[in-house]
C-alpha cells in the first residue's frame, strides 16, 4: 500500500508504510540529471550533489553534517543518474524528525561558495580519473558514447575533466535555482512511520520550496543501420567488453520480456552465458547480461572481462547465444526459473526501507506512475515462451548490435568482422 499527494508548491509526496521493520527512510528525488545538462557544463548535476554535503549555516562543514546522522546510528548518501538526482537518509523510526530536519537543511541551506567549489572540483576530477583508470567502468562510458554519440544520453554523469573545470559556484547556483523546485521534486518516505507526523514534517521543512517550472530535456535520438564498434587500446591483462543491442524504453510493453531474456542469458549463475564462458571454459571472472531502460532509450547489454587471447571466440559464443534466443523457443522450465529468480530477487531487495523508498520514488519521479511488486509479478507471470522469442527476434538483429571494448584488441578489424557476420 502507498499514498501519493501533492503540495501547493508542486512538490510530490509518496508514503510507503511498512510497519514490520524498525527503520524509516526519507528520499528526496529531483528531476535533474545528466540528460538535462548542456555540453559545456556537463557534470553540473553531479557537482551540485557533491556540494550539498560541504556545509550549511547550521552545520558548517562535512564533518558536522555526517556527525548529525552518524551519532544516531543512521546512514545517508546521494547519487546522480541520467534523469534524476537523489538524497536519502535512513534512521531508526524514533529519529524521523531528525532525518527530516537534516535532509531539509542540506537541501535548502547548503553553502555554495568559490572556495568549497574549487576544492570539490579537485575531488570530482580525481573521481573521473578513477573511472578512467578502471576499465570495467570506462568501457561502460564507451558503450553509451557508441550508442548515443554527441547528445546528453552519451555524456558521463560525472562530466569530463574539461567540463568540470568550467563549472564554478555561479553555474552551480544557477542550476540549483532552475531545477531544485517544487514541480521537479519528490519526497518519498518508506518504512515504519506515522503518516500524520510525516505530513507535519513535510509542511514544516519543505513548504517554502519555490514552485518553479517543470524541467524539460531533449529526447534521445536513436539511429543505426549496421553493427557498430568502439575500441580503446590499452595494455590490460584482460579485455573488457560491452556487447549488446539497442532495445526498449521504460514504457515499452515488451519491457518485462526483455528483462527475462537478459536473466536467461546472463542474469544468474546458472544462466547460459555464465555457464558457457566462465564455468565451461574458465575465460572470465565476471560476465553478466542486464537491461537498462530510461524514459527515452534502452538497451540489453552483456558485460565481461575476458582472457585476451580468447576474447574473439568469447564474442562469437555470446553472439551465438543471442542467435539461439531469436531462433528457438526456450523451454517452460527455463522460463519458470527466470520468472522465479526475477520475482524472488525483487522481493528480497525490498525488505529494507531505503530500497522501498527508491523503488517507489524513482518510478513516480520518472514515470508518474507506480507498479507495486505484485503488479510487476502479474505482468511477469503473463509472459510466455513465444513472447521471449518475439522479443529476441526484435532486438537481436545486425542493425541494433554494438560492441565497445578496452584491451590490446589487435587487430581491431578481427572484432569488426565478427560483428558484421552476425
Amino acid at each position: 500500500m502507498y499514498k501519493f499527494y501533492q503540495l501547493k508548491s508542486g512538490i510530490k509526496v509518496l508514503l510507503v508504510p511498512y510497519s514490520s521493520i524498525q527503520t524509516v527512510s526519507v528520499v528526496v528525488l529531483v528531476r535533474a540529471g545528466s540528460k538535462y545538462e548542456k555540453k559545456e557544463t556537463s557534470g553540473v548535476s553531479h557537482f551540485l550533489e557533491h556540494m550539498l554535503f560541504k556545509g550549511t549555516k547550521k552545520r558548517p562543514n562535512t564533518i558536522k553534517i555526517a556527525e548529525m546522522i552518524e551519532r544516531i546510528g543512521g546512514v545517508f548518501n546521494a547519487f546522480t543518474s541520467t534523469e534524476y538526482t537523489g538524497y536519502y537518509v535512513k534512521v531508526a523510526s524514533d529519529f524521523l524528525g531528525t532525518a527530516f530536519e537534516w535532509i531539509s537543511d542540506i537541501f535548502f541551506n547548503s553553502i555554495i561558495d568559490a572556495k568549497e567549489a574549487k576544492k570539490e572540483r579537485g575531488v570530482i576530477i580525481e573521481e573521473i580519473n578513477m573511472y578512467n583508470d578502471d576499465p570495467m567502468m570506462k568501457v561502460q562510458n564507451l558503450w553509451r558514447e557508441l550508442l548515443y554519440k554527441d547528445q546528453p544520453a552519451s555524456w558521463p554523469i560525472s562530466g569530463t575533466k574539461e567540463s568540470v573545470s568550467r563549472i564554478d559556484e555561479s553555474v552551480i547556483l544557477k542550476y540549483l535555482k532552475k531545477h531544485y523546485t517544487g514541480k521537479n521534486t519528490l519526497i518519498c518516505v518508506a518504512g515504519n512511520f506515522d503518516a500524520l507526523r510525516v505530513k507535519k514534517f513535510i509542511q514544516k521543512y519543505f513548504s517554502s520550496i519555490a514552485i518553479g517550472k517543470e524541467n524539460q530535456k531533449s529526447p534521445t535520438i536513436e539511429g543505426q543501420r549496421k553493427p557498430k564498434t568502439l575500441f580503446f587500446q590499452k595494455s590490460t591483462d584482460q579485455t573488457h567488453i560491452c556487447l549488446g543491442v539497442r532495445a526498449y524504453n521504460i514504457f515499452h510493453p515488451q519491457r518485462y520480456s526483455l528483462i527475462l531474456l537478459g536473466q536467461i542469458l546472463g542474469g544468474m549463475m546458472s544462466s547460459r552465458l555464465f555457464s558457457e564462458i566462465r564455468e565451461k571454459r574458465g575465460w572470465a571472472y565476471y560476465i553478466n547480461t542486464g537491461v537498462e531502460d530510461e524514459t527515452d532509450c534502452g538497451y540489453l547489454l552483456t558485460r565481461a572481462g575476458i582472457n585476451n587471447e580468447n576474447t574473439p571466440e568469447a564474442i562469437k559464443i555470446i553472439l551465438e547465444e543471442y542467435k539461439k534466443m531469436a531462433s528457438k523457443k526456450i523451454s517452460p522450465q527455463e522460463l519458470s526459473k527466470a520468472k522465479n529468480h526475477l520475482k524472488g530477487s525483487l522481493a528480497i531487495a525490498l525488505e529494507s526501507s531505503d530500497a522501498l523508498a527508491m523503488f517507489y520514488g524513482v518510478q513516480q519521479i520518472i514515470k508518474n506512475k507506480i507498479q507495486r511488486p505484485e503488479d510487476i509479478f502479474k505482468e511477469v507471470d503473463k509472459i510466455k515462451e513465444s513472447d521471449i522469442l518475439k522479443t529476441a527476434k526484435d532486438v537481436f538483429c545486425p542493425e541494433k548490435l554494438n560492441l565497445a571494448a578496452i584491451g590490446p584488441l589487435k587487430p581491431p578489424e578481427k572484432f569488426k568482422k565478427i560483428l558484421n557476420a552476425f
